[in-house]
């Protein structure tokens, strides 16, 4: 047996109705602004992630360009030193040792170059400026994400039916990353 519809209960369910369906779109819209929000959080967070491995590896790229360019320095400088002991030596045996010592250092200079022909100090500066440029791409892939991830997240707060909700949860538009503000 069917219950009878009365206005009341009529006006009572079509009022549960739209309740149900506001608190369904409240909650679909405020979803999806949180998902939207994180994503722009995270994006952010792999923006500063590139930027902290430029930080670390500058130093480190530094130091080891600083250390070879060092040791040649100091390898010249041995055999600039030693040629003129060899050149000033009065005897067979101050001749003897300083040959010795130069053979040495030869010997260190053409090994280290036989086994690591590469550390050269032009191509460690070389080095150096490809890992940066190489970050500096990498930050550059990253920020356009961001601003991809920003772009979604504007539109949604700032187009119905969601901006009704962003205004009420305290979802705000979010802030393009501009290296140049007002460039190009």
């Amino acid at each position: 047996m069917a219950l009878p519809l009365s206005p009341r209960r009529v006006t009572f369910v079509g009022i549960a109705v739209i309740v149900i369906v506001l608190l369904a779109w409240m909650v679909a819209s405020y979803n999806s602004l949180v998902t939207r929000d994180q994503a722009v959080s995270a994006q952010w967070a792999q923006v500063e992630n590139r930027y902290q491995l430029k930080i670390d590896l500058i130093p480190q790229l530094v130091s080891v360009a600083r250390q070879y360019t060092q040791f040649e320095r100091s390898t010249l400088e041995n055999i600039t030193r030693l040629r003129s002991q060899w050149q000033n030596a009065t005897t067979i045996d101050q001749r003897i040792n300083t040959s010795m010592a130069l053979d040495q250092n030869f010997f260190a200079i053409r090994v280290t170059y036989e086994r690591y022909p590469e550390l050269q100090s032009i191509q460690l500066v070389q080095s150096l400026m490809f890992s940066i440029e190489s970050a500096e791409t990498q930050i550059a892939t990253e920020r356009m994400r961001y601003n991809e991830a920003v772009r979604v997240y504007n539109t949604k707060v700032q187009t119905f039916p969601d901006l009704v909700w962003a205004g009420a949860f305290g979802f705000h538009v979010r802030t393009y990353y501009d290296p140049i503000p007002g460039g190009p």
